[in-house]
């Protein structure tokens, strides 16, 4: 008796719509915003990556979402923003986000939304990149840096390689390079390309050691460039050439490193892995990096103290919503036209 006293109360919740998140539709999203780590609260405090979204666009509702360990937001209009955390654990949020069935993503579009360190050879703090290659180097080799051969630029150099500048084989633990839509992030920067970004006299002060490289003395800027993960935080000269070098060598001499970042290569790895079945659109992929620090001091300083500069990073901050939102903005606004077909330079009239 007891049993059947609880199906026919589990029949009655179901009919009454009581039957929890797992009898709710879907919920349609146009965009999906991935910022990877937040300051304090989610708005009215320092910003980190996700405030500004939260507040600028803003995202008013909030969800909880299994998996995933920051309660994420998202708008009437179709825009869903999550915290993914950092490093290894970007890959768990973003999986269990498109394993969750909260949520219909087979339309949306994703913005990885987030600050890294920049090449000073290829812009200057505060600036933004959209890249076109994101490149793992997570899968390496290393040498103690006391036992490096002579004629070795540094210790690191590709699985199954014998000696840096060699492309080994990471089979089994990474696709190495990932390629973005060329169309789509030309129509992203072609959008945003002119789009004025904070500056101040403490960024002009960061700016101010970099003698003789122009790009890292401009004021910060929009430009394209690529992306390279690893969860190492590293930083120096010799490991700015290296990294220069790596992106160069997966990407068969096609990328520019211009951003480092601990995350966007577990997010591309995860979203390659969910697109064959139908649930997200690989092709609707975009990584924005804004750069909070150089990748390398001076050349006239040494690599330590510091590295990491809050005023840096407030700009940074600052930039990733400034960028990246008017890409959104007008993914929501032109639903209509975007929901079935990619952008590219031609659908707002303008070229890059």
């Amino acid at each position: 008796m007891r049993a059947l006293w609880f199906s026919l109360l589990m029949a009655l919740a179901i009919a009454l719509g009581l039957g929890g998140a797992a009898q709710a539709k879907p919920l349609p999203i146009k965009v999906v915003i991935v910022t990877t780590f937040e300051i304090g609260a989610d708005t009215g405090d320092f910003a980190g990556e996700f405030q500004p979204w939260v507040e600028g666009w803003p995202l008013k509702h909030q969800i909880t979402i299994p998996g995933v360990r920051h309660v994420a937001r998202y708008s009437d209009d179709g825009v869903l923003a999550i915290v993914s955390d950092m490093r290894g654990r970007a890959r768990e949020s973003v999986a269990a986000l498109i394993l969750s069935n909260q949520f219909d993503l087979s339309k949306a579009y994703w913005i990885v939304s987030g600050i890294a360190g920049v090449d000073p050879a290829a812009a200057s703090v505060g600036s933004a990149a959209w890249a076109k290659y994101v490149v793992d180097a997570d899968p390496i080799y290393e040498v103690d840096d006391r036992e490096i051969p002579a004629d070795w630029p540094y210790g690191l150099y590709a699985n199954d390689a014998e000696r840096p500048n060699v492309k080994g084989k990471a089979e089994g633990s990474s696709a190495m390079v990932w390629t973005l839509d060329a169309g789509l992030v030309d129509w992203a920067y072609g959008l945003t390309r002119d789009v004025k970004l904070p500056d101040s006299a403490a960024l002009q002060g960061l700016r101010g050691g970099y003698k003789g490289e122009p790009l890292a003395q401009r004021p910060p800027f929009v430009l394209v460039g690529d992306a390279l993960g690893t969860v190492r935080f590293w930083h120096g000269a010799r490991r700015t050439q290296w990294a220069r070098d790596w992106v160069k060598l997966w990407t068969d001499g096609a990328g520019t490193f211009t951003m480092t970042d601990c995350e966007d290569q577990g997010i591309l790895d995860v979203l390659d892995a969910h697109a064959a079945g139908g649930k997200i659109d690989r092709r609707r992929v975009l990584v924005l990096r804004t750069a909070s620090n150089y990748s390398r001091p001076p050349l006239d300083q040494p690599t330590f103290p510091r590295v990491f500069h809050d005023e840096g990073a407030a700009a940074a901050f600052a930039a990733t919503f400034r960028v990246g939102g008017v890409v959104a903005r007008e993914l929501t606004t032109h639903w209509d036209r975007y929901a079935t077909a990619l952008p590219n330079t031609a659908s707002t009239g303008r070229s890059q």
